[in-house]
């Protein structure tokens, strides 16, 4: 929808450049009614917790304060890709009272250069002011470096600045550049959140120390909106909740099914006294019972990896807003809508307006990262595209900007001769749309994110770059259907088949799925199935769909009844967490391991070869024994 005059906005404070025209900031034309701030604790609702109710959980900062009690900290470190360079961001509880600066050079000790960049904030519930330092960020810093050399590595630091504490000197690789032939291996998650990605976090951290480019993060990051689950009841349908009998975690601690693998040691512990062994995780709830703690949670976590390599990320449905839907009796709409803690309602009210107006819209994903958007004629955090090396990625997004997209705009919400919704028409996920909508809202083509992938696939030089990869939340294909995956098909799967994109990659669901390459209409395409594990491209005929969405979560595995897969699924796991490796060996190979949380292992792999049937003759893998010839496809 288009934006129009008078819809206030608040919170985000872009300092880098206004929204345009056509962007949909959050709109506050109605009060928000709930709590200051709310808390998934009703037996300890205070900010910081005194051990009471669910413990608040602690991670690192980025950087270590010099000083016990500090007044202002860099707690988060990112890299990220843009052509030519790379991006910086940080992350402080309080502002910097200059611009975000840093320093850097070819060598450690010779940091002659300093670039200068700019700073987003929203007013945050609750605010820094109200939460320790080194666990809240607040201010967002970008600061971008280019024109520099491709595949090569430089130091920089972040100075001290209105209290904060300068960074030790750390360095980063820029990326290859489009074209470069050498061989590289980057990292694929999606779905991780903070609990039950223990074994996820400790093989992704080896990966990057075994020389992992870089990583792409596919949306539902930080799951920072089940912070509820501490209030909601347990129930047989959704057993995500912290407070009974029906959750479990693995054994030995807990009541899971001995099927379920101990992938974090952390379960092998003893419970602290007065913890409950549920599916909040090995401690007992191991989940923020705040919305933006879980951010600041997984995010101060994540250092680890997102300082050493890029990690490119791109949005999920559990970015949207505070909440998804409500839980049995509807407690959360007695809490959020009327600031009634431990209550019920008749019926699920939750609208857009339910959540504090800094939890709508993606407000702290879009500024809590700072991917290549503008650089790749995109839109922000929410579409763009790259080149690295033999590969051009493309990154869209599953949950706004395409005809009957799972977040509804306004517009849809319109009743009669409307120009804007009622409250009580409109739901809690509304969200966007972030690019224009140039004609009918169920016209595909008339939407901006439509377009650019069209005239971005038709600009890729396939002589620099014969790999092209995209990737969205959202599968469009899955043994779990569903009817946005329709929706998704209408959208894009035309334009990619047309360019010969190779592999479509998603998560959402939450398991591991690899599918067969699969033509227009969903079928299989035979003639691209070497073997079980080895498929060939058929550019204009079909594409090979991966669902990665085992990193970890509270809500733990997605369930397929009666273990009864599609015919287009060649693999399914429902038990593991964990992420997947893609290596682009050459022009014409490619590989991709499926890494298990657990212990490091491999539990699925494919290979992918271009140039069709006479390309895997070559391979020496025509004609090698598959499940295919028994039923007679070979």
């Amino acid at each position: 929808m288009k934006a129009a005059a008078g819809i206030a906005i608040l919170g985000a404070l872009f300092a880098e450049a206004a929204p345009t025209d056509h962007r949909r900031d959050v709109d506050t034309r109605f009060p928000y009614l709930g709590p200051a701030v709310p808390i998934g604790d009703w037996v300890d609702p205070t900010i910081n917790g005194n051990g009471k109710g669910f413990p608040r959980l602690v991670e690192a900062p980025a950087v270590r304060p010099a000083h016990a009690k500090p007044k202002n900290n860099i707690n988060v470190i990112q890299l990220s890709y843009v052509p030519g360079g790379i991006n910086i961001h940080y992350q402080t509880p309080f502002g910097l009272g200059v611009a975000p600066t840093v320093h850097w050079g070819s060598h450690a000790h010779k940091l002659h250069h300093t670039s200068y960049g700019a700073t987003n904030t929203y007013d945050r519930t609750p605010p820094c002011s109200e939460v320790a330092v080194t666990q809240c960020s607040q201010f967002f810093h970008n600061v971008q470096i280019a024109n520099l050399k491709p595949d090569t590595t430089y130091y920089y630091q972040i100075p001290a600045a209105n209290g904060t504490t300068e960074s030790q000197v750390l360095s980063f690789r820029t990326g290859r550049a489009a074209g470069d032939k050498t061989a590289f291996t980057m990292a694929v998650l999606n779905d991780m959140g903070y609990t039950n990605a223990g074994g996820t976090y400790v093989q992704l951290q080896k990966a990057v120390e075994e020389g992992l480019s870089f990583a792409w993060h596919g949306g539902d990051i930080s799951y920072a909106d089940d912070w509820y689950s501490g209030i909601l009841p347990c129930a047989s349908d959704w057993p995500v909740c912290y407070n009974g009998s029906s959750t479990y975690v693995p054994r030995p601690n807990g009541t899971g099914p001995p099927d379920v693998p101990v992938d974090d040691p952390s379960y092998l512990d003893p419970l602290p006294a007065g913890e409950m062994a549920n599916q909040g995780g090995a401690y007992g709830g191991d989940m923020s019972v705040l919305y933006e703690s879980n951010w600041d949670l997984w995010q101060n976590w994540m250092n680890k990896v997102t300082m050493k390599i890029p990690y490119m990320v791109m949005l999920g449905n559990h970015e949207a807003a505070c909440a998804e839907f409500d839980g049995p009796g509807n407690p959360l709409t007695a809490y959020l809508n009327s600031n009634q803690t431990n209550s019920t309602a008749p019926e699920t009210e939750l609208t857009y307006y339910s959540c504090p107006p800094s939890q709508r819209n993606f407000t702290a994903y879009d500024n809590r990262f700072r991917m290549p958007g503008k650089e790749s004629g995109g839109q922000g955090n929410f579409w763009y595209s790259y080149d690295y090396g033999l590969a051009h990625f493309i990154a869209l997004d599953s949950e706004t900007d395409f005809a009957k997209s799972p977040d509804y705009t306004f517009n849809r919400d319109l009743v009669g001769n409307e120009t804007f919704p009622l409250e009580n028409q409109t739901y809690v996920t509304d969200a966007g749309p972030f690019g224009y909508i140039n004609g009918s809202e169920t016209d595909n083509k008339a939407y901006e994110q439509y377009n650019w992938l069209k005239n971005d696939l038709a600009s890729i030089d396939r002589t620099k770059t014969p790999w092209v990869i995209a990737m969205s939340h959202r599968p469009m294909y899955s043994s779990a259907t569903s009817s946005y995956q329709k929706n998704i098909r209408n959208a894009w799967q035309a334009l990619m088949l047309e360019a010969g994109v190779d592999a479509y990659l998603a998560g959402h669901i939450h398991w591991y799925e690899r599918m067969y390459p699969l033509t227009a209409n969903g079928t299989i395409d035979s003639a691209s199935v070497v073997n079980n594990n080895t498929y060939t491209t058929n550019a204009g005929t079909s594409m090979t769909h991966l669902t990665n969405g085992m990193a970890g979560n509270v809500e733990s595995h997605s369930v397929l009844p009666w273990n009864e897969t599609l015919p287009i699924t060649a693999y399914l796991d429902q038990t593991h967490y964990g992420f997947s490796k893609f290596a682009f060996l050459n022009s014409t190979v490619a590989t991709w391991t499926m890494i298990r949380g657990v212990d490091g292992s491999v539990g699925d792999e494919v290979t992918m070869i271009k140039g069709g049937a006479d390309a895997a003759t070559g391979y020496g893998l025509k004609g090698r024994s598959s499940k295919w010839q028994h039923l007679g496809y070979n």
